[in-house]
């Protein structure tokens, strides 16, 4: 009988029990899998048994990792060194260790400080979520979805074989990266989206026309700000762990913010101009990044809905020619001018 510990039961954890509790019962006569449960909320503990993401919770976090074959921290990074500490002291000899934080380099940075080499740490990021908590907990969650893998220095083979499987029984696909690559990329697609979605949800709602103005509120805000409500105590660590990769692309953004500022400021012919070229370079790479493929007619991203009646071929055409005619544009007057034998 295998035993998966998972300490941490918010959405991420209970997702994963429900993930590997299905995987386990669709097998050819079934796997011998028990999914022990462990949250310093007693509400998560008694949810995650309700939903039968956990066969069983404890009282103690040491209670939990006596007999762990695989221990899954789903914790905010702020609570990964203690929970560390507890496993290097309670979890048997052999244990893969993984975790499912953010950011990585800060998470291997512990692991190497405070798990023993009797323990296999691999570090893992399923790039999946939802502004729930718990109560979101689904077992489709991980389907589809890229799960970075980042093995540590001292990890064996078969510990990241482990860790494998657990993303092949959830359904998502794994990505090897380094730490470091991965934080900088992170930064840039997931932590530099929420705080511009918090710096929009803040600065509509501290002006005095707020209550007015969410009245005229439709789809563009609400998506646009929909990150803001995620977790304030986990993207405060996020920010803890990855202040530079952050701080980089928010410097970034807030130079394109500026030069966007002036540009409609200005308000010349050629500012305009200049201003609905930096919109269609902006429309062409979402439509380019919306009809990217996994395989031959699936695509990655889930923008099918974005797309209405046109094939995702029909969308590849039009930023194609979407992009021949700016180019067009650009040419100086006198060149388009001339006769199309003196080009």
């Amino acid at each position: 009988m295998q035993q998966i510990t998972i300490v941490g039961l918010g959405l991420i954890g209970a997702s994963i029990g429900l993930g590997l509790k299905r995987w386990a019962a669709a097998q050819a006569r079934g796997v011998p899998l028990t999914v022990v449960g462990y949250d310093i909320e007693l509400l998560h503990q008694n949810e995650a048994k309700r939903i039968k993401a956990v066969d069983r919770t404890t009282w103690t976090l040491p209670e939990a990792l006596t007999g762990a074959d695989l221990i899954v921290v789903a914790t905010p990074p702020s609570a990964v060194p203690e929970v560390f500490s507890a496993i290097a002291e309670h979890a048997p000899d052999g244990a893969v260790v993984t975790d499912t934080c953010s950011t990585k380099a800060a998470v291997l940075r512990w692991a190497a400080e405070r798990l023993p080499s009797r323990l296999h740490f691999v570090g893992g990021h399923p790039m999946a979520g939802k502004t729930q908590s718990i109560e979101g907990a689904d077992a489709d969650l991980f389907r589809g979805a890229i799960w970075v893998v980042t093995p540590s220095l001292t990890a064996s083979r078969e510990a990241i074989e482990t860790v494998l499987g657990l993303v092949a029984a959830l359904g998502a696909e794994p990505r090897f990266l380094d730490a470091e690559e991965h934080d900088a990329y992170v930064a840039a697609i997931s932590h530099l989206p929420f705080l511009l979605s918090v710096a929009l949800m803040r600065v509509t709602s501290r002006d005095v026309a707020w209550r007015e103005m969410r009245q005229l509120t439709a789809g563009g805000f609400r998506d646009t700000t929909r990150l803001a409500a995620g977790s304030p105590r986990m993207y405060r660590d996020i920010c803890a762990t990855n202040a530079p990769a952050i701080t980089r692309w928010l410097d970034a953004a807030i130079a394109e913010l500026e030069s966007l500022r002036a540009l409609i400021a200005t308000g010349s012919e050629d500012a305009l101009r200049e201003l609905e070229a930096a919109f269609e370079q902006a429309r062409d790479a979402r439509a380019e990044w919306a009809t990217q493929e996994r395989r031959p007619g699936e695509l990655l991203q889930d923008t099918a809905g974005e797309l209405s009646q046109l094939s995702v071929g029909q969308h590849l055409q039009q930023l194609f020619l979407g992009g021949l005619l700016t180019r067009r544009r650009s040419l100086p007057e006198r060149e388009r001018q001339k006769p199309e034998r003196d080009r």
